[in-house]
This record gives structure tokens, C-alpha cells and sequence, in this order.
């Protein structure tokens, strides 16, 4: 994949003075580093809709399932002009190709959860949608998608990371009309990653594949990709990478000395308990993996599933 990922984002978050008040809200991670590896798609609902900067803020009223999308001061409607707008641009993205998007935190047109929703009383819960994340989701629900307030929470930042790249791979690795074969590949390759994620659903996913002639090609993709992403929302915890990591050893603990056998051990209990980042025992993994030239491992990308630059698993 030598093509950077395609991923829309909220204009303010590249620094682009696009919000209400003529600022932005720029954000050093998502441009200077991930930004080497993705190729942004900017939207910002409000300018592109026809609204000025700086101009009125605007708040959400009503129910948290259908609000209105209201100027905070003079309470001008503008819902159906943001809706309409919408379902253009969603149309214009349909063909970008993208891989995921991120949103801007509590605003009420990109807001991807807890935005604040006012009812008729003028109080205000934290239980809405921004008009077009809300539009945006329902449209390509496939779409890895997450919002730059979360992202700052390391865990949830290297999930979503995981799965834009897992969903650029599907996309490449099912281009065509691709054989069973060829799905029964993807899945092995990213058998260790969804065990990281949720054995739960890799074990559904291994039958869905062993019955993979039971249905239509069309069905089985389909079906398969939404466990497959299912599964990658799941947060990859110290005790479901610990599990992997045995694993994995288990295909060379014959070959090891017994020094490297409890050089490994250690690494990985050292994980276990908090003491080391996981890149610790994966820089032993991956050694013996070549050193040993284990092959099915080899193939796994759970050994790096993004771009080792981005030092997701060895936070600072």
C-alpha cells in the first residue's frame, strides 16, 4: 500500500479558520504525524452549507433522535438547508473512496456523540449527534469513523488507526470479484488481529469463512466485513494481547533456548503487568519469527498493523 489512505476530517482540525468565530482547532498529532500516512478529505458542513465565518453558532434542539439545528441567538431553523447540503456531499463523497473520518467533537453539525441537545425547557443533555455525522454514519456505516476528542485517548486513538488501515486492505484485497479462496486468505491474515480484538467474533468469523459456500459471494462479503469491523471496535486490552502473544510463541517454544524461552516470558509477563509497552515483546516475536522463518506468522498483521512511525504501541 503505497498510496496514502484516504480519511475525511473536520476542516477546523487542519487548522482551517472555518469555525464560528473565525478560529480553528488545529491539531498537531491527526496533521504532523498521522498525516504522513493519510491523505485528507476536508468538510466543513457549516461553511460549505453556505454559512459565513465568523457567523451565529448554532445548537441543536428537541428529541436526541431527530433535533433541529437552530441559531443560538435569534433561533433561525436552518435544519432542512443543512440536510439538503448533506445529502450532496455525501454524494460527492461516496466517490472519494475514503477509509474513515473524523469528526469535530460537540459541534452540532460534525458532533459524533454527547453533543449537547436543548429541549423546550433550555436544558441542555449531552445525548446528540451533529446533523451531518448523524447523516454521514447512517450513509456508510461501514466507514470507520471517530472525532478528535477521543482521539486523544491513546487506546481509542490506535483502534481507530487499526481500523482505517484494516479497511484500506479489504477495500485492495477485495477489488473485483474475489474467490472464496481469497477471503479465506484475508481472514488468516488477520486471524492474531481480531483474536486481539475479540476471539469472540474472529471465532464467528473463522465459521462464517469454513461456510463460506452456504450463501451467495455478495451476502459473505457483505456479512464478513460487518463482524470483520465489529470485531476491530473492540479494544485490543493487555490481557487479549497477552493471550496472542502466548500463542504466537507457541509456534516456536520448541525451537527457543531455554535462556530465550524465559528472555520471551519475561517480556511478555513484564506487558501483562503494565511494566513495558506491547512493542517490547513484539520486537522479540518479530526477531524469532525471522530468525526461525515461521511463515504463517510471517503473514500476520497483528506483528504491525500501521506504520511502525506512528509508534502506537510504544507510547511515549
Amino acid at each position: 500500500m503505497t498510496d496514502k489512505i484516504k480519511v475525511g476530517i473536520s476542516s477546523c482540525l487542519l487548522g482551517l479558520k472555518v469555525r464560528y468565530d473565525g478560529g480553528h482547532k488545529y491539531d498537531p498529532f491527526l496533521v504532523r504525524t498521522l498525516g504522513e500516512f493519510v491523505d485528507y478529505v476536508p468538510v466543513c458542513p457549516e461553511v460549505e452549507a453556505g454559512f459565513p465565518v465568523p457567523r451565529e453558532a448554532f445548537r441543536l434542539i428537541g428529541s436526541a433522535d431527530a433535533p433541529r439545528l437552530v441559531t443560538q441567538k435569534t433561533g433561525s431553523d436552518v435544519t432542512e438547508r443543512m440536510k439538503q447540503w448533506a445529502e450532496e456531499r455525501l454524494n460527492e463523497l461516496e466517490t472519494e473512496g475514503l477509509c474513515g473520518f473524523i469528526f469535530k467533537s460537540k459541534s452540532p453539525s460534525s458532533g459524533m456523540e454527547r453533543v449537547k441537545v436543548y429541549n423546550d425547557r433550555g436544558v441542555a443533555e449531552k445525548t446528540g449527534t451533529g446533523i451531518f455525522a448523524r447523516a454521514f454514519m447512517h450513509r456508510f456505516p461501514q466507514i470507520p469513523v471517530e472525532e478528535d476528542g477521543r482521539l486523544q485517548d491513546i487506546v481509542l486513538r490506535e483502534n481507530f488507526i487499526v481500523r482505517i488501515f484494516a479497511y484500506r486492505r479489504w477495500k485492495e484485497w477485495m477489488v473485483g470479484e474475489p474467490s472464496v479462496s481469497r477471503l479465506v486468505e484475508f481472514h488468516s491474515r488477520h486471524k492474531l488481529l481480531l483474536m486481539a480484538h475479540s476471539p469472540e467474533l474472529a471465532r464467528a468469523l473463522g465459521k462464517r469463512v469454513a461456510g463460506a459456500r452456504e450463501t451467495t459471494p455478495a451476502r459473505l462479503r457483505e456479512d464478513y466485513l460487518r463482524q470483520f469491523l465489529a470485531a476491530l471496535t473492540f479494544k485490543a486490552t493487555a490481557k487479549k494481547n497477552t493471550n496472542v502473544l502466548m500463542h504466537m510463541m507457541g509456534y516456536f517454544k520448541k525451537q527457543l533456548s531455554a535462556d530465550e524461552k524465559q528472555e520471551l516470558l519475561q517480556a511478555i509477563e513484564n506487558y501483562r503487568l503494565g511494566y513495558v509497552p506491547l512493542v517490547v515483546p513484539l520486537i522479540l516475536i518479530r526477531h524469532y519469527v525471522r530468525k526461525f522463518d515461521q511463515k504463517y506468522l510471517k503473514e500476520q498483521y497483528y506483528l504491525e498493523p500501521h506504520p511502525l512511525e506512528l509508534k502506537l504501541s510504544n507510547p511515549a
